[in-house]
């Protein structure tokens, strides 16, 4: 039998760890070219969802993977939106992008929208959702295509 103090701790630990990730089933998110994205309308796909900044070493190494990613699999099975924070001005992100050659949408998070995922304390964050919709991995810190084909399928 747990102890009241524990089973307390552990009641904290679980919503912190499972609020977040239930209330993101239902995010919906409008890009850069005004293009609403939600988990439901890409049902059928794996959904990756990256936060990242500009002035961020690794997120930036992240990119032209996910960039060829998304390239060989949007129109079979996986999206992939970036989620742009702790930025000044909307206008430079956009072009930071463009000149990366960012091909997957581009979100300009802000509290409205990033608060749909759960706390984003580090950088760079990636939610991996499977075709059902349900969260296969939260990754703080870099990710690869080879450890995102490793768990989605070649």
């Amino acid at each position: 039998m747990i102890c009241r103090g524990l089973q307390h701790v552990l009641l904290v630990v679980l919503a912190f760890f499972v609020s977040p990730l239930s209330s993101a089933a239902d995010f919906r998110v409008t890009d850069t070219q005004s293009m609403t994205h939600t988990l439901a309308a890409n049902k059928g796909k794996w959904v990756l969802v990256n936060f990242w900044a500009t002035w961020c070493p690794p997120c930036l190494e992240e990119i032209p993977d996910f960039s060829a990613l998304y390239n060989a699999r949007k129109n079979r099975d996986l999206m992939i939106i970036g989620v742009a924070v702790d930025y000044d001005d909307a206008n430079q992100v956009s072009a930071f992008a463009k000149k990366l050659n960012v091909s997957y949408p581009i979100v300009m998070g802000d509290e409205n929208n990033t608060q749909q995922f759960g706390k984003v304390s580090a950088l760079p964050v990636s939610l991996l959702y499977d075709p059902k919709g349900k969260l296969a991995l939260r990754r703080i810190g870099p990710l690869t295509r080879a450890e995102i084909e490793k768990l989605i399928g070649k």
